[in-house]
């Protein structure tokens, strides 16, 4: 499931963000990059392979005519390869797109695959017509998430990497004791469930929990709930009454 709509952040830019569901029910909020830095990335990464294969035509010409033909190999390796290999299996961005931030992913959020990577790369030369990569920059343009033709085909997203110092909070709610001891691996476990809980959709957060409801005993609150004021037990959070009867002036 995917839906893409536009908010106004704080600094009144304007933020294209793309929300997918993965197969888990984990919610992704994606944010497509744009024409400009990607041809920023683009222009970095034709730099780095022009200055390889510079230095390469100073060097095969010795070799005759079977130089000539191990530059030309070697240049459509680097052209239409080298650039899938980098996006399939270093974390779907080049050297460009890893300098600007930039990866690519499959539509429902997954990382892309060799499938992907390479129709989208091959495909670069629809993107270049009529001439210097008209075709491409326009799709970008029309598209609601800056998609090429190549990335239409292969069902590919570019996004901005999202920060990893990006901290997860467990949602604060009334928090309670579990019912019984919690060992180390469970209490981890508790915890990990909540750090995730705003990832997941409504439904997917209460399937997990139902796991772990024979263990909850009744009770009016949801398991979700549950589990998460248990979370917030463990975070050594106050209830709301202990928090007023301690602020209560003496």
């Amino acid at each position: 499931m995917r839906t893409a709509y536009s908010s106004t952040t704080a600094s009144a830019n304007l933020d294209t963000v793309v929300r997918v569901t993965t197969p888990e029910g984990i919610e992704l909020a994606l944010h497509p990059a744009g024409p400009v830095p990607r041809a920023l990335a683009w222009l970095l990464d034709l730099t780095w392979r022009f200055a390889l294969l510079f230095a390469l035509l100073m060097i095969l010409p010795i070799f005759g005519e079977v130089g000539q033909g191990i530059w030309l190999l070697i240049f459509f390796v680097l052209e239409w390869l080298v650039p899938a290999w980098f996006e399939a299996r270093l974390g779907g961005a080049t050297p460009g797109k890893k300098a600007l931030g930039l990866m690519v992913l499959r539509d429902d959020g997954a990382p892309a695959g060799w499938n992907e990577a390479l129709t989208r790369n091959l495909l670069r030369f629809a993107d270049f017509l009529p001439l210097f990569y008209m075709g491409g920059l326009l799709s970008m343009l029309v598209s609601s998430d800056f998609k090429r033709l190549g990335d239409h085909a292969a069902g590919t997203l570019v996004v901005h990497r999202a920060s990893s110092s990006t901290a997860t909070e467990v949602p604060k709610v009334e928090p309670e004791a579990p019912p019984a001891a919690l060992d180390l691996e469970g209490r981890r476990a508790l915890l990990d469930y909540a750090e995730r809980y705003s990832q997941l959709t409504a439904e997917r957060a209460e399937e997990i929990a139902s796991v772990a409801a024979p263990l909850l005993g009744t009770a009016t609150t949801s398991p979700a709930q549950r589990l998460l004021g248990m979370a917030n037990h463990l975070l050594g959070r106050k209830r709301t009454d202990q928090q007023d009867q301690a602020n209560a002036p003496v």
